[in-house]
């Protein structure tokens, strides 16, 4: 059962408080899975999570998908875990779920519509990455590398590679060396 599917029509007597538990974790400003369950991606005990924020409609973002792909294949199997993060309240979940499909993301793509995931990484453009360490905490927010320049001026390939950087670090357990680097994008609405 998703936040969609609720309905006391449909739920019967043994399950109405497991449905009414549901309905309160769907609030409009709770953070969801495209499905519509609610997910704390925080709450894990991986050496590091990194948030991935992405818009459909920013081409920038777009652009970003097979490096965040690589980077997912680079770092999952020493237990970082990934999530993209959609923060358009006015997205429609079909829509999303079309987008990452489309765009091949091998990890979980969620939804932040009241951007609580948006100020907890104090991300404020598309694409722009966040890696937190155990218990929550912020050690990068910033740009994925340096391949865009300024809008319309994109390098062959980058010089500098500040998420998988930052990712090196924490997993080195080392301070990550450059804690926030300005990302270039589309603006969060």
């Amino acid at each position: 059962m998703t936040c969609g599917d609720l309905s006391f029509d449909r739920v019967g007597h043994r399950a109405a408080l497991g449905a009414l538990l549901l309905l309160l974790a769907c609030r409009r400003d709770a953070i969801v899975d495209l499905e519509g369950r609610p997910v704390d991606p925080l709450a894990n005990t991986a050496p590091a999570t990194v948030l991935l924020f992405a818009s459909p409609s920013c081409p920038i973002s777009n652009r970003y998908a097979p490096e965040m792909a690589r980077l997912h294949q680079q770092f999952a199997a020493r237990g970082v875990v990934f999530f993209l993060v959609y923060a358009d309240p006015a997205a429609q979940p079909a829509a999303l779920r079309t987008h990452a499909r489309e765009h091949q993301y091998p990890f979980p793509a969620l939804r932040d519509p009241a951007r609580q995931l948006v100020a907890r990484a104090r991300a404020t453009v598309t694409p722009e990455a966040a890696v937190f360490a155990p218990g929550g905490r912020l050690v990068y927010h910033g740009r994925i590398d340096d391949r865009f320049v300024d809008f319309g001026k994109e390098r062959p390939a980058p010089t500098r590679r500040d998420l998988a950087e930052a990712l090196e670090a924490v997993l080195d357990g080392r301070p990550v060396p450059v804690p926030v680097v300005p990302a270039l994008g589309c603006a969060i609405p």
